[in-house]
């Protein structure tokens, strides 16, 4: 691109008191309300402050920042600029919304986890945020991440098993093979926090939630998670809960005991990265093997708490500098083991492995909120970082849901958090008065028109007829 005028013929001015910058956000706002948020925020927050709570609004505010791209306190001055004052009723000061937020207790973090909960129950009403088909099954999948933090006045910031000083935030998320991730579940903890701690709550709170959307599908759902999760109480709740698991197990004696007790003739080749198909046979031509065998996990606990499964291995030749000089006798491989629960009828072995190493869609989730409203964790106070993290949550399910309603069957439906945020929230907009309504005028030939003109026309369609 070139310019069109000489640069003395250009000039700029913050003049204009009708232009907006993020119109994507009234379409996402309405959606948010039609879903419950600030009604169930105003009437489950228990927040005290000196001027009235208004909790509802003041939880609706940094949403809508992070909806806009906010991803600090001081952020949240993108909600008061030109007519953004004419859209909404309050938009209030960074000042104001960051000491609402030092004012949470651990109880508060609790009833605003209990508002996402609700919200995210209440979208999957107005779409298929969480889609399946007749026998196919929901996969959840529960991982921590290190939010990084600077300076020394961060309440439970400490180094963890990443090496990093900052926080851990734990989280459960739901998918399905036609559905982007959406979060059932999160919790902060200190930075030190061991990766299985308080996981076993987080796996009963989210299987609760996921049964509360309504998605049936027939058949159990599937939680998945690294060895950091292998571990009783994890997998015990989980089954508890009417879900299978698919869950890495650390290499202990037992576990290399029961792999060596596989047969030669029981290893199976797989699709694997890097593999070259064989134009001739059609088969995969690479070194990547997969077997299975009977499994109990827990044997050294009381009988009652023992859960028999099977054994899923997965082996590649581990290939290390000194044997290109000096080939070994016998081949050596790395093992890679997990546990499930499924059965061989549903999941042969092939199938199990290439299921659990879809695992990894969780990193999505991770780098999402890291790109938006987690780069920083904005306050010194513990809490309120929670409250903050839930908050997070909250808008990343609203953009999932946007993108769905507005691109049901294109990209957006699956689209990250930039994207969405690029396509249909940063649009501006002037506003223009008449006869009592306000029209948003778009920039012309705006490239995702019919998406925007679609999540617009649901999200400000009356609701429908109270039944009797």
């Amino acid at each position: 691109m070139q310019f069109k005028h000489a640069p003395a013929a250009v000039s700029a001015a913050f003049d204009d008191p009708n232009l907006v910058s993020a119109a994507g956000v009234v379409p996402i706002l309405r959606l948010a309300r039609s879903a419950g948020l600030d009604e169930l925020a105003q009437s489950r927050l228990s927040v005290p402050t000196d001027k009235g709570s208004n909790a509802g609004a003041k939880v609706m505010a940094p949403v809508a920042g992070m909806l806009a791209g906010a991803d600090s306190i001081d952020d949240m001055n993108l909600l008061r600029h030109g007519g953004m004052g004419r859209l909404f009723v309050r938009t209030y000061a960074p000042s104001t919304l960051g000491s609402f937020l030092r004012q949470f207790t651990f109880g508060h973090v609790r009833q605003l986890d209990a508002v996402a909960s609700r919200v995210l129950r209440n979208l999957t009403a107005r779409a298929p945020v969480v889609r399946a088909r007749e026998g196919e099954r929901v996969m959840v999948d529960l991982d921590d991440t290190i939010i990084e933090v600077h300076g020394y006045q961060k309440q439970g910031a400490g180094f963890g098993y990443s090496g990093v000083r900052g926080l851990n935030a734990l989280l459960a998320t739901a998918s399905t093979s036609s559905s982007a991730p959406v979060i059932l579940g999160q919790r902060l903890r200190q930075g030190k926090t061991g990766s299985p701690k308080g996981a076993a709550r987080i796996v009963g709170d989210a299987l609760a939630v996921l049964r509360r959307t309504g998605v049936v599908t027939g058949v159990r759902p599937l939680l998945r998670a690294d060895s950091a999760f292998y571990g009783h109480a994890t997998i015990g709740t989980a089954i508890n809960a009417g879900a299978d698991v698919s869950v890495t197990v650390r290499m202990d004696p037992a576990v290399k005991t029961t792999i060596a007790t596989i047969p030669d003739d029981a290893w199976t080749m797989i699709e694997y990265p890097n593999a070259i198909r064989d134009e001739t046979t059609g088969a995969w031509i690479s070194k990547a093997e997969v077997a299975e065998v009977p499994f109990t996990a827990f044997r050294s606990r009381k009988k009652a708490e023992r859960v028999e499964g099977r054994l899923v291995v997965r082996r590649i030749p581990d290939l290390n500098p000194r044997q290109l000089e000096q080939p070994t006798l016998f081949d050596v491989y790395r093992h890679h083991a997990f546990f499930t629960t499924t059965s061989t009828d549903d999941m042969d072995t092939v199938v199990a492995d290439k299921t659990h190493r879809g695992h990894a869609v969780v990193e999505q989730v991770h780098a999402d909120l890291k790109n938006g409203p987690l780069a920083h964790l904005p306050s010194g106070v513990f809490t309120a970082n929670s409250a903050w993290l839930v908050l997070a949550v909250i808008a990343l399910n609203l953009t999932r849901t946007a993108g769905l309603i507005a691109d049901r069957a294109g990209q957006l439906a699956r689209a990250t958090t930039a994207t969405i945020r690029r396509t249909l929230i940063h649009v501006p907009a002037r506003l223009a008065r008449s006869a009592r309504r306000v029209t948003l005028h778009l920039p012309e030939a705006w490239p995702w028109q019919n998406a925007f003109a679609r999540l617009f026309a649901i999200t400000h369609a009356p609701p429908p007829p109270a039944t009797a």
